[in-house]
């Protein structure tokens, strides 16, 4: 049997691609993982959202516990709303040496969620209350379905 150093070298490289498989993107996207205040990739899945719609208006229900309102920015183009703000530390006054815990993250996020249909921006209202931010976004007037009476002849 010949060794063969190239062989060797790929078959070395398929299992270190196995290994980090279960370190996909999508791991590190989810709205609970501790990277969710990175930049990049990850800070686009908080807060967590619900995106519902009638035939008026969409409304989305963020779930963001423990941010200070003053820091959110809410804006509407064309059809992309972007919901923006910070989520700041417990305690930031207190300096700690070592953590034994440290499950609650903290720090600026953007999530950009494409509604599919134009709203009216100047009538969008958000309202944030118990850690739930809820957003109301009316269709514009041409998104809005239109009842097509059919003419019998």
């Amino acid at each position: 049997m010949v060794w063969n150093l190239l062989d060797e070298l790929d078959g070395l490289r398929r299992e270190v691609e196995r290994a980090f498989e279960s370190y996909g993107v999508d791991r590190w996207t989810r709205p609970f993982s501790r990277v969710a205040f990175l930049p990049g990739i990850a800070g686009r899945t908080y807060p967590m959202i619900n995106l519902s719609e009638d035939r008026d208006n969409f409304y989305v229900e963020a779930l963001a516990p423990g941010l200070d309102p003053a820091t959110l920015d809410i804006s509407v183009t064309g059809d992309t709303l972007r919901i923006a703000g910070e989520k700041q530390a417990i305690s930031p006054d207190v300096k700690l040496q070592v953590f034994h815990r440290n499950e609650r993250s903290a720090g600026r996020f953007v999530r950009t969620v494409t509604l599919g249909t134009a709203v009216e921006g100047d009538k969008v209202a958000a309202n944030y209350e118990n850690g739930l931010l809820l957003i109301t976004l009316p269709k514009a007037e041409a998104a809005k379905p239109k009842q097509i009476t059919v003419q019998v002849s």
